[in-house]
Parts: structure tokens; C-alpha cells; sequence
């Protein structure tokens, strides 16, 4: 028994990990961070700087970039910039609809390496940190319930069910993953959920954004640094 956690470096999948460890120990679980031709690639850094401080092995794998040309996502190397706009303000200004850093299918052909990693050493689940925030109007619909049942489907089925997918936190919403991971102690100043390229984190694009939200809904301030000044502490 054990679990493969998808660990971008990110607070989703840092509770997860955390999860995981919890139930499995952290001799029974393995991270898998990817690099797929992001802009933010040091998010790989953050990734091994969690699992590091958990103790847990990491793998660092790759989604061949060639698979995404022809697409506009702004969160890939090469292509425009990206908005600075919380979601739900994109949300209100374009209507439903992926948004301009939706990679396509990223957590589909990252899931399907993770179900073959996990078959490979014997562990018998894949997680993944989509909430609920990410699937609102089909921003991430990688991230939607219906993907994850579909996804569950196909790994079930495509390993003969000896793995299985799990989404723990799909239910909550961004506040809710910090809520979750303050309690688990959490290393969230570790984590990075920043979409530019620098070495600190903009504090203006929607992933920052909505990171600083959920901490101050509750009542707690961003531990991390941001290159911009931004009122972080709750009002």
C-alpha cells in the first residue's frame, strides 16, 4: 500500500502530501513533479524543498513540450503574458471558459505517468490537488468532478484496479486548503504558487491572488515574500 502525490510545489499539493503521509507514512509515498515547458520551472525547486522537508522521495519527470505547440497557454514558455487578474475577475469578464494559463490536458498526461509510476512500485493510489476554486466555470477542466470520475475510471480500468485516484481536496475551495494544511503544519512558506518567471512571487497574477485570499479568510497572512506590495493580513 502507498500513494504517488502530484507535487508541483504548490500549496494544493503540498496538503496532499501531506495527506498522503498521514495515512501511508512517508516510507510509503513518492512525489512526482514535472517540468512541461513552464514559465514558472523553478516551481520544481519548491517541489523538492517540500518533499525534502517531509522526507519523502521525489521523482522530477517530463511532459514532452513539443505536445502543447500550436497552443496560446501564457503559462508555457514562448507565448504572451499573463493576466493579472484574480479568476473570478477573468471569470466575470469573459463568462465560463478555460483561462489564458490552461494547459491542455496537463493533469490528464500527468496523471497517466503518475498511474504508471504508482503500478511500477507497488502503491496502490494517485492524488491530485484539484479543489473547487480551479474547476469554477470550467477555468481548469482537468480540475472538474468530471474529470476526476473519468480519470478515476481510466486508471481503475487501464491497471486492472490496482490503482486507484483519489482527489482529497476537491470538495474545498482555496481557503479550505489552507484551513486543511495549517492543521497538518503544512510548510507553506516553502511552496510557490506564483505563475512568472522570477524568484519571488509577483503577488498581482490570479494564482497569487487567490493565494493571499485564502490565507486572510482565515485570518492568517501569506508567509511567503512578494515582490510586490500587497495587503496580505485578513481586515
Amino acid at each position: 500500500m502507498g500513494q504517488v502525490v502530484l507535487l508541483s510545489g504548490g500549496m494544493d499539493s503540498a496538503v496532499c502530501l501531506a495527506l498522503a503521509i498521514r495515512k501511508y507514512g512517508k516510507k510509503n509515498v513518492t512525489a512526482l513533479a514535472f517540468s512541461y515547458g513552464q514559465k514558472h520551472a523553478m516551481e520544481i525547486k519548491n517541489a523538492r524543498n517540500v518533499a525534502n522537508y517531509f522526507g519523502v522521495k521525489i521523482v522530477v519527470a517530463k511532459v514532452d513540450a513539443q505536445i502543447f505547440q500550436g497552443s496560446n497557454s501564457t503559462l508555457l514558455q514562448g507565448n504572451g503574458p499573463i493576466e493579472h487578474k484574480s479568476y473570478n475577475e477573468i471569470l466575470k469578464e469573459s463568462g465560463e471558459g478555460t483561462v489564458d494559463t490552461y494547459v491542455p490536458f496537463r493533469n490528464g498526461l500527468m496523471l497517466s505517468q503518475a498511474a504508471a509510476l504508482a503500478y511500477s512500485q507497488g502503491l496502490a493510489e494517485v492524488s491530485y490537488g484539484a479543489h473547487a476554486d480551479d474547476a469554477a466555470g470550467s477555468a481548469y477542466p482537468d480540475c472538474s468532478p468530471l474529470f476526476f470520475e473519468s480519470m478515476a475510471a481510466a486508471i481503475s480500468a487501464g491497471t486492472a484496479g490496482k490503482v486507484l485516484l483519489i482527489a482529497p481536496l476537491i470538495e474545498n475551495n482555496k481557503a479550505g486548503v489552507v484551513k486543511i494544511g495549517t492543521r497538518l503544519d503544512v510548510p507553506f512558506e516553502l511552496t510557490r504558487s506564483c505563475y512568472e518567471t522570477g524568484n519571488v512571487s509577483c503577488g498581482e497574477c490570479g494564482t497569487c491572488r487567490d493565494r493571499i485570499r485564502a490565507f486572510k479568510e482565515n485570518g492568517l497572512e501569506d508567509p511567503i515574500e512578494y515582490a510586490t506590495k500587497i495587503e496580505r493580513k485578513s481586515d
